[in-house]
């Protein structure tokens, strides 16, 4: 932060290329494959074919909108659909074996498409790669090939939701993807709604959705510590993004507590439940929450008033804050007053972490050059510290709900 301003780097922000745009990216051979795709393919979301739709890939329009809201970096996630999906990456399930090629060939045009994309705003961007799960090799190739061309987000690990086929997280299967990511400084990052079996279109399916959707998410953190995934490769950094903050120190207290019990358990008599903890502490090591101390982080976009209020419990330099950009969930345009309801009254060095600082050191982004920028677009330390009583009447962001001040998960 400068002497009187913060500068804020949003750890959840969505973008991706318009369809069509896709096909340079894309190897030469899939080209045909795509014409015939691209000429029935139906859109399914909305908020891509409306004239709002080039926040996800123009450049200018971005840039202006984001420091108009007083933001000087983003941690790019994806959002438009890539070549040869039925819908945007994070929700599609995962492709049977038929388009399992095809898929994986659409997710690299996207990152390659991402690569220029962050190139064309140096410093600024930290562009989140894509991978499957299924052929775990070439997982670990597009890792490197990620980190070479300097997409600073890291990658976004798909999740293995019921029924998909897939190994769970917790299997060594994935130990050479893990051993990339650590090797080469990748952060790891599990995104909302990714994990969530098909529940079809009913309106009760809709809203068991929304109940449920974040919970699938959470599975990625007790997947990979009860798997010993950090011990066997304690430099292995986990994100957890858009799934809250408020749930982490409960479901902390609730791991240690199984993992003491099992431990215990595994350690005395020939009982049931001493043949669920054998051979944990071995595997795992520390317990949850000392992992969560030492490799763990959430992307907390929107934080509320009452997530902000845990921080302490959380871990403030655990913490970094989302915008959500350009989804209507989140805090454009109402980003200084989203701050100013959540977080007024936060010291000043503990906002300036959880605002900035914690993203700078997870994603490699230089302060020196984003302080610059936020000398004259940030909002400032006075302005941040005055609450906001009433929100923006056509604010549509969670933030500004009121009431569910308790997280289950």
């Amino acid at each position: 932060m400068t002497d009187d301003r913060y500068t804020v780097i949003s750890a959840d922000c969505h973008a991706g290329a318009d369809l069509l745009d896709y096909k340079p990216y894309l190897e030469k051979r899939y080209h045909d494959d795509f014409d015939v795709w691209a000429a029935t393919y139906v859109n399914p979301h909305e908020d891509l074919l409306a004239d709002s739709a080039d926040r996800n890939w123009n450049s200018r329009r971005r840039l202006a909108e984001l420091e108009a809201d007083g933001i000087v970096a983003e941690v790019i996630f994806p959002n438009t659909i890539p070549p040869f999906f039925p819908s945007g990456s994070l929700m599609a399930p995962p492709p049977g074996a038929e388009d399992f090629r095809r898929r994986w060939a659409g997710l690299r045009a996207h990152n390659r498409w991402l690569a220029d994309f962050c190139a064309a705003a140096p410093g600024r961007r930290a562009g989140v790669f894509q991978i499957l799960l299924g052929d775990v090799e070439e997982a670990v190739e597009e890792v490197r090939w990620a980190a070479s061309a300097g997409l600073k987000g890291g990658l976004m690990l798909p999740g293995t939701p019921p029924g998909s086929g897939l190994p769970e997280l917790y299997s060594r299967t994935y130990d050479p993807l893990w051993a990339a990511c650590a090797e080469l400084g990748v952060p790891v990052n599990h995104h909302a709604g990714s994990a969530s079996p098909p529940l079809g279109e009913e309106p009760a399916a809709r809203a068991v959705f929304m109940v449920e959707t974040t919970w699938f998410s959470h599975r990625a953190l007790w997947h990979l510590v009860f798997g010993g995934a950090f011990r066997r490769h304690p430099e292995l950094r986990l994100v957890l993004t858009e799934q809250g903050s408020g749930w982490i120190p409960g479901v902390l207290g609730m791991l240690d507590y199984y993992h003491g019990r099992l431990v215990a358990a595994a350690s005395g008599a020939d009982t049931a439940e001493s043949k669920f903890g054998a051979g944990l502490a071995a595997g795992m090591g520390v317990p949850p929450s000392e992992v969560w101390r030492d490799n763990c982080f959430v992307g907390a976009s929107f934080m509320r008033p009452h997530e902000v209020a845990l921080r302490e419990r959380i871990g403030v330099d655990k913490i970094m804050w989302g915008s959500d950009y350009p989804h209507d969930e989140g805090t454009f345009p109402y980003t200084r007053e989203a701050l100013r309801f959540a977080c007024a009254g936060v010291p000043r060095a503990e906002l300036a972490a959880v605002l900035g600082g914690n993203a700078a050191r997870v994603y490699g982004f230089d302060l020196a050059l984003l302080d610059a920028v936020a000398a004259k677009v940030g909002p400032t330390v006075t302005e941040l510290a005055e609450p906001l009583r009433t929100p923006p009447p056509d604010a549509t962001s969670p933030v500004f709900a009121r009431g569910a001040s308790l997280r289950v998960w």
